[in-house]
């Protein structure tokens, strides 16, 4: 009677075992869980220049930076150390500089992070302008830029401070302050 209960036993672990075996063959390997991508770059360059020419081909607009890294994840590129050039006919280039910037896919976006810092020297009949801000918001294809941020802009000795910015660099220049407007204006 021990024996036929142990020979039974044994049947029926053999069977769980071939069933167990015979079930894991059905279902097939266990799915490869691939972790999905981070935002990590999938390039990295140093002493980037880009430069634009306009439909005559002069030099329209220029892009340096430090470094930059490209995220394939969004097509979006960090830069550091940005300089955008807008070159004007007969007049000085304004230089846009950041302490980090951040290009959209289609570069129809730039945002300029950290303290930012706006000139253009002068030149017969155009005033010198110094400006400075933080984290600016810039469409390059429009030459326009914004920020919520404060500003101070310098000209000679006038000066001008507001809270938030909208710039237009063309046709003609435009700013339009939007808060907090004080200013100095010496003749």
């Amino acid at each position: 009677m021990i024996a036929t209960r142990t020979w039974a036993l044994g049947l029926i672990l053999a069977l769980l075992a071939a069933a167990s075996w015979w079930l894991a063959r059905q279902q097939g390997p266990a799915p490869l869980r691939i972790p999905a991508a981070a935002h990590t770059p999938d390039y990295w360059g140093e002493g980037i220049r880009a430069l634009t020419l306009d439909a005559h081909g002069r030099p329209h607009q220029r892009l340096q930076a430090t470094a930059s890294r490209h995220f394939p994840d969004d097509g979006s590129t960090e830069l550091e150390r940005p300089r955008l050039l807008i070159y004007r006919p007969e007049r000085p280039p304004w230089h846009i500089q950041a302490e980090r910037g951040w290009v959209s896919q289609d570069g129809g976006l730039m945002l300029l992070r950290g303290q930012v810092r706006i000139d253009r020297a002068a030149a017969p009949g155009v005033r010198p302008v110094h400006l400075v801000t933080h984290d600016l918001s810039v469409r390059p294809r429009d030459e326009y830029a914004e920020t919520d941020a404060p500003v101070r802009i310098e000209s000679r000795a006038d000066w001008i401070t507001a809270t938030g910015l909208k710039a237009w660099f063309h046709p003609a220049v435009r700013i339009k302050l939007l808060a907090r407007v004080r200013g100095h204006y010496e003749e």
